[in-house]
C-alpha cells in the first residue's frame, strides 16, 4: 500500500477507541467518496460501534443503529436512509489486505449490488496461494465465455429452433460446433493483473468477495488498529463483547 495521494482522491483519518486508521478514499469511485466525506463531516460516523468483526476476514461499522444499542442487541440494519449505486471497477480495485469496501443487502434482494449508504468494511482476509490465484483466473474466463455463449444462442435461437424443430440432429450438431469454433475464435479471455495476483499471495485479502462489492478505498495508515479490532472476542453474531466505537472521522484532504 502506497501513500502517494491523486488529487482527485481524498484521505480521512478515523479515531477508533483502539486507535487512528487513515484511509484514501478513490477518486474513480466518486459517489462513494463523497458521500462518505459528507457523513464524515456531518458526524454521522461519530460513536458508531463496529458491530460485525470477523478475524481474518473483515470489520464492520456504519450503522448508525449502534450508536446507543445495548449489550447483545443485534446490529447491522441501520443505514441514512439511502442506497448508493454500484461502482464497482474490478479488477481495477479489489478486496486486498486494507481494502475499505461499502456494506449491502444480498442479490436476491438488491440484484443491482446497490450499496448501504453508510455501512463500509475493511478488510484483514488471509493470503492466498498462487495456485488459488490461477484458479481464479480460470474461472474468470469461463464466466467470459459462458456470457458470450448466451448470447450465440439467444442471436441463433431462430435457426436452433428451426433444426430442433425439423429433428435434423446432424445439423444442430453441426451447427453447435460452428457457434463453438465462433466462441474459441472471437473472444478474448481476460488475465489478472499481475499487482492483484501479487497482492492477495503477499498481503492476502478476500478475492471470493471480488465483482460483488464496491471496493472505494484502502488503508495507508494504522493496519495495526485494524488487526488489534479483528482479535475482539465477539458474540454469536459477531458483535465484539466490548464496545470498539468510531469517535471521530476527520477530512484531511478532499
Amino acid at each position: 500500500m502506497t501513500d502517494t495521494v491523486t488529487s482527485r482522491d481524498a484521505i480521512v483519518e478515523i479515531i477508533t477507541t483502539e486507535g487512528p486508521v487513515k484511509l484514501r478514499l478513490y477518486g474513480d469511485t466518486p459517489a462513494h467518496r463523497d458521500n462518505f466525506i459528507r457523513l464524515a463531516e456531518e458526524g454521522f460516523y461519530d460513536g458508531v460501534l463496529f458491530h460485525r468483526v470477523i478475524k481474518d476476514f473483515m470489520v464492520q461499522t456504519g450503522d448508525p443503529n449502534s450508536k446507543e444499542a445495548p449489550a447483545g442487541k443485534q446490529l447491522g440494519s441501520g443505514d441514512p436512509g439511502y442506497t448508493l449505486e454500484a461502482e464497482i471497477l474490478y479488477p481495477k480495485h479489489y478486496h486486498k489486505y486494507g481494502a475499505v469496501a461499502a456494506a449491502r443487502t444480498g442479490d436476491a434482494v438488491n440484484p443491482e449490488r446497490r450499496s448501504s449508504g453508510s455501512q463500509f468494511y475493511i478488510v484483514t482476509g488471509q493470503k492466498q496461494s498462487a495456485r488459488s490465484m490461477e484458479q481464479a483466473e480460470q474461472r474468470m474466463a469461463n464466466d467470459v465465455k459462458q456470457q458470450y455463449w448466451m448470447q450465440l444462442m439467444k442471436q441463433n435461437a431462430p435457426k436452433i429452433r428451426e433444426l430442433q424443430a425439423a429433428g435434423d440432429r446432424d445439423s444442430l450438431e453441426t451447427f453447435r460446433r460452428q457457434l463453438i469454433e465462433q466462441l474459441e475464435s472471437e473472444v478474448v479471455l481476460p488475465t489478472l493483473p499481475e499487482q492483484l495476483k501479487a497482492d492477495y499471495v503477499n498481503l492476502g485479502g478476500t478475492p471470493h468477495l471480488d465483482n460483488q462489492y464496491t471496493v472505494f478505498g484502502e488503508v495507508i495508515e494504522g493496519m495495526e488498529t485494524i488487526e488489534k479490532i479483528q482479535q475482539a472476542e465477539t458474540d454469536p453474531s459477531d458483535r465484539p463483547k466490548e464496545d470498539i466505537r468510531i469517535l471521530s472521522v476527520k477530512v484531511l484532504e478532499k
